[in-house]
């Protein structure tokens, strides 16, 4: 399964998904540097704003190795990122990848990453032709799991959501 070698811009109707920036550390750093935002993750909160450079240079790594797409998530209006979202994990016998994806507190609640969410599923089955994604979200995080579910993804009995894209089966 071949990814692309540059992120690209996709849009829906409230957030534009594009690749993330040297000009975003700021931004990336209040994300990914909140305590709250990263209570579920399996990361400690960032220390400092040079750890945002790198993530990001993990990401450029892990794009140019086929291994991961990220992207930021702005507002379709543009300014600053309030989130990310991701594929990595990528499986090309079953045609699946996970998807990983992180919002700003203030954004909370508001639709933007069950959007994204959806703007990334119709690339992932459009573009990428996959068959699936699969979400880890820990049990405790019930807030996550709703809007997962509000998705369609479903428990597989191995404590991951999964969502089929098209009409082949998941394994």
């Amino acid at each position: 399964m071949a990814l692309p070698t540059v992120v690209p811009v996709l849009h829906g109707g409230r957030v534009t998904l594009r690749p993330m920036g040297e000009d975003d550390a700021a931004a990336l750093f209040a994300l990914y540097g909140d305590p709250l935002v990263m209570r579920y993750t399996d990361e400690d909160p960032f220390p400092d704003l040079s750890t945002v450079g790198r993530m990001l240079a993990s990401v450029r790594r892990l794009l140019a190795a086929g291994q991961s797409l990220e992207w930021a998530v702005v507002p379709a209006d543009g300014g600053a990122p309030i989130g990310t979202c991701g594929l990595h994990g990528f499986d090309p016998a079953s045609r699946t990848a996970q998807v990983g994806c992180l919002l700003r507190r203030s954004a909370w609640g508001q639709g933007f990453m069950p959007e994204a969410l959806g703007v990334l599923a119709d690339y992932a089955a459009g573009v990428l032709h996959l068959n699936g994604l699969m979400a880890d979200v820990a049990p405790e995080n019930a807030r996550a799991r709703r809007m997962f579910e509000r998705l369609g993804y479903r428990e597989d009995g191995s404590g991951m959501l999964r969502i089929g894209l098209r009409s082949a089966p998941l394994a």
